[in-house]
């Protein structure tokens, strides 16, 4: 190893059944170093991280730490913190009704006979070495997020850590609570504390980091310098997509193009949400397919939540033809034509132990009120026309969704929607997880419906796939729509450089 290297992970590989997670990943990182790794859902960040602290055992490669003659073996996270590596979590994993100090120590020493004078005097003299705003005595739970992240953060720094994964650690902050813990990053990497920092925040990266490494598909893209990676390079790498990339090809057969598509039929305006989002306008078209696109975390969900009162939301209005409604959970919005298939289908979409037709007349149950039930006749009825509407693979209508493949899963739930016959439906990643030709089925389902006067927004990781069915594209970046893309100008260069704030970032 480098002199000044303190961590080097080598050949990594992890498989799990019918995924390979990560293939030949190499990862180093220096003394006084802030290590962005970047990568989109499914890159491999959460393996590698997992891996390093023993959460997942490798199944090939090394991991050297600078002071070891040999590889290391890191079987538990205990193994890891025990070698100087600690994780401060996006959720808080301390003990909100104990003290700042018992935080700091706890699982470190007895609390039989323990001298608390001591204990508190020695987390004070952390706290204000580090320049935390907390006292050792006072409950965690009174103090704001960021402060317990810093606590989270001085517990591992006084464990002699020289290794600190910060997952997503800014994710719930304030701008001012990100400047605070950017203070503390920086004040640690004088010390000579390497850390990585995993993040979908582009402007933090490049506020604080030294290095990045990309993967992508679970392979390393590689590893960069920050001054020699502008932001729109980032991106391409993250995308696999070359900035000047033109062979993004537009299928006449599945582009819909509707010039004389009528005035909004819903507007949003000003709107913002407790997941963070900041006020944002959007309209919607009658007969139009519009999209969010963005790196994973940059908002696109949020919005779209929002819209549909799945978040709560703290500001703005939201109008149907010209009127204001009230949208303040999905139900408002379900009695105002709006439809909305999850990005997570598994946690928020499907019932797993419902039949399919069960899961194709909930929504629409819901609409009617579960005092008036849908007939035995009305249910078959609506589920074999839809099962036969989608072609979806099924035994019969009374199999358990669970037992059907992710793609059938998801017409099922596109079915549910079509069946209230919504003005408006939200997909948000409606081809994720599924194969080729179910993907290009509900692309052009997209585009039929949109041509029978359906306004659709359509969200999904994949640009090519976005410039296929959409015509107007709003483009978010750290929870904020930061541009607008229709005509010509939708293209995958103005995309990209659109998500990294300009050419010359």
């Amino acid at each position: 190893m480098k002199e000044n290297v303190v961590l080097e992970m080598k050949n990594i590989h992890k498989s799990f059944p019918g995924v390979r997670a990560l293939q030949n990943v190499d990862f180093t990182l220096c003394e006084g170093e802030i290590h962005a790794l970047m990568g989109e859902n499914g890159a491999g960040k959460s393996t590698l991280i997992k891996i390093l602290t023993g959460v997942y055992e490798k199944d090939e490669g090394q991991i050297f730490l600078k002071g070891k003659d040999k590889a290391v073996v890191i079987r538990s996270p205990q193994d890891a913190q025990k070698l100087g590596i600690s994780t401060v979590y996006q959720e808080i994993t301390l003990c909100p009704n104990l003290s700042v100090a018992e935080n700091m120590y706890i699982g470190r020493t007895s609390g039989m006979g323990m001298n608390w004078k001591k204990v508190n005097k020695d987390a004070e003299e952390i706290l204000k070495s580090l320049d935390i705003p907390a006292k050792a005595t006072q409950q965690l739970g009174s103090c704001s997020i960021a402060v317990q992240q810093m606590v989270a953060i001085a517990r591992a720094v006084d464990m002699d850590c020289k290794v600190l994964i910060l997952d997503e650690p800014t994710s719930s902050l304030d701008d001012q609570e990100v400047k605070k813990l950017f203070k503390l990053m920086l004040d640690l990497r004088s010390r000579g504390v390497g850390i990585i920092f995993v993040t979908h925040f582009l402007d933090q990266v490049y506020e604080v980091c030294d290095k990045i490494t990309v993967l992508r598909d679970g392979q390393l893209v590689g590893e960069y310098e920050i001054k020699d990676l502008p932001r729109v390079k980032l991106v391409s790498k993250m995308l696999g997509k070359e900035f000047d990339d033109t062979t993004e090809i537009k299928d006449s057969s599945l582009i819909y193009d509707k010039e004389d598509a009528k005035d909004c039929v819903f507007e949003v305006e000003g709107l913002s949400s407790n997941a963070g989002i900041k006020p944002f306008d959007f309209s919607v078209k009658k007969g139009e397919v519009s999209g969010f696109a963005g790196l994973l975390g940059s908002g696109r969900s949020e919005c779209v939540r929002a819209i549909f009162g799945a978040d709560k939301v703290v500001g703005g209005t939201v109008k149907k033809n010209g009127k204001v409604i009230k949208i303040t959970k999905p139900i408002n919005a379900m009695k105002n034509g709006i439809g909305y298939l999850p990005e997570d289908r598994k946690r928020d979409g499907i019932v797993g132990d419902l039949s399919v037709r069960e899961n194709i007349i909930l929504a629409l149950q819901v609409l009617k009120g579960f005092f008036k039930p849908l007939s035995k006749a009305e249910a078959d009825k609506f589920a074999d026309e839809y099962i036969k509407l989608l072609d979806i693979k099924t035994a019969s209508a009374d199999t358990p969704i669970k037992s059907l493949s992710g793609g059938n899963q998801q017409k099922v739930i596109l079915a549910r929607w079509l069946l209230t016959h919504p003005e408006y439906l939200i997909l948000d990643e409606p081809t994720r997880g599924i194969d080729i030709g179910t993907k290009v089925d509900i692309q052009k389902l997209v585009l039929k419906l949109a041509s029978e006067g359906m306004s659709v927004t359509f969200i999904s990781s994949e640009t090519d796939e976005m410039l296929r069915t959409c015509s107007r594209l709003v483009v978010m970046r750290d929870r904020k729509m930061v541009g607008e893309i229709s005509g010509d100008d939708l293209n995958q260069s103005k995309i990209m450089s659109t998500i990294a704030g300009g050419e010359n970032k």
